[in-house]
């Protein structure tokens, strides 16, 4: 079997990562994988880039997103099919196709020729345009009139119920699987699409080598942090995105008795202001936007609890590798985050956007050293049981091999 997987990039953002995740796991169990991406960071000959957009596409470009359609342009992505990887590949694998680098009217012919499969990392496949609705249910009815065109990827005019309806009309072309990384979104693709495709829920997969628990005072030591501290670690790309909450965390510290701030530094992996939590009276360290991997699993492991208040997500993967490395979770009941944090087992989970929620959770697990030890404990035992790159390998290629059957 030879799959090939469209995705935005092979190590870039969380549904690069994933992809790239999944990607390796294919190989070592002996299946053969390539990797078409929009933004490429590795050098292997297993991954190449996608067409670039010709100028005359770039010129289309400011046309068409006047009018509201975002990457209708790139008729460049019909220019896949002739590509070796498409024309070596058994089967197809969407993942992330919105970044800017993919014609989703092409889905329609691609999927056609090859059987194909699609890995939502969102909520994309089932909108008139945003990754994620919050609490806009208007994708349940053909979209319209969209209440915030400014949601990634931001549209410039309302256009979300033609973008709709005309992935309504790839979908009528394409015969697809869909895969949901959490119950959450596999739920909202069957509310969606009823009984149209089959929907399948297979959890991405964490590197468990190196995503691990290691010893505290030892990645405390290489961070220059006092070991008698209580460390919270926040991790975002950009640490002031909304979406993430950085706000939501530095409201629930500022919410904290000042007895317990002082005890507290606040670990941040981001690019952003690395001051934020002293603005908030807490000492604050921050590593920049960090890409190595062993640099992560140090500063999970040197955290008491990772925070990440987010306001809306998938399965995240920052979850994913807090919990691999042993790090109890405090977040939000939103998305597909109950999967991985779940209450006095794998840490706090928090109403959504509630601050004092929040800051309870944070203050109740600081203060109770025993649970927190044994949420540690369970944290990398749920991780290596139920999230490991070749479990999830192994549920792909039985699906695979079901949806290539004739």
């Amino acid at each position: 079997m030879r799959v090939l997987h469209i995705n935005q990039s092979d190590t870039f953002g969380g549904a690069g990562i994933a992809g790239h995740n999944l990607h390796q796991g294919l190989l070592k169990q002996g299946t053969e994988s390539d990797l078409l991406v929009g933004r490429m960071e590795t050098n292997s000959d297993r991954v190449a880039l996608v067409p670039k957009a010709s100028e005359a596409e770039k010129r289309l470009s400011r046309f068409t997103q006047r009018l509201g359609f975002n990457h209708v342009h790139l008729l460049s992505t019909a220019q896949i099919k002739h590509h070796p990887f498409y024309q070596s590949a058994d089967l197809v694998n969407f993942h992330n196709l919105h970044t800017g680098y993919f014609n989703y009217l092409a889905i329609s012919e691609l999927a056609q020729i090859k059987p194909a499969v699609v890995t939502m990392h969102d909520m994309w496949w089932l909108t008139g345009h945003c990754a994620f609705s919050y609490n806009c249910d208007r994708w349940k009815i053909g979209c319209g009139n969209c209440p915030d065109l400014t949601i990634f990827p931001p549209m410039r005019r309302d256009s979300t119920r033609w973008e709709w309806k005309l992935k309504d009309w790839v979908y009528d072309r394409a015969k697809l699987t869909f895969i949901a990384p959490s119950r959450w979104l596999a739920d909202l693709t069957k509310q969606r699409f009823q009984e149209r495709f089959p929907i399948y829920y297979i959890p991405n997969g964490i590197d468990l080598e190196t995503y691990q628990p290691i010893e505290m005072a030892k990645c405390r030591d290489r961070l220059n942090i006092p070991q008698h501290k209580k460390v919270l670690l926040f991790v975002s790309h950009d640490l002031q995105e909304r979406r993430k909450g950085g706000d939501l965390f530095l409201a629930a510290l500022e919410r904290l008795p000042a007895s317990l701030k002082a005890e507290i530094v606040m670990l941040t992996l981001g690019e952003g202001d690395p001051t934020l939590a002293e603005k908030v009276g807490v000492q604050a360290v921050n590593l920049g936007y960090v890409r190595d991997d062993d640099l992560k699993a140090i500063a999970y492991s040197a955290a008491d609890l990772f925070v990440f208040p987010t306001r809306a997500d998938n399965l995240p993967l920052v979850l994913q590798e807090s919990m691999a490395c042993g790090t109890p979770m405090v977040s939000c009941d939103v998305g597909g985050v109950s999967d991985l944090v779940r209450p006095d087992v794998t840490g706090y989970l928090a109403k959504a956007e509630d601050v004092d929620d929040l800051s309870n959770g944070i203050k109740t697990l600081l203060e109770h050293k025993e649970q927190l030890q044994k949420m540690r404990e369970n944290c990398r035992t749920i991780a290596v049981l139920e999230y490991s790159i070749a479990l999830q390998a192994k549920r792909y290629l039985e699906l695979y091999q079901q949806v290539l059957q004739p």
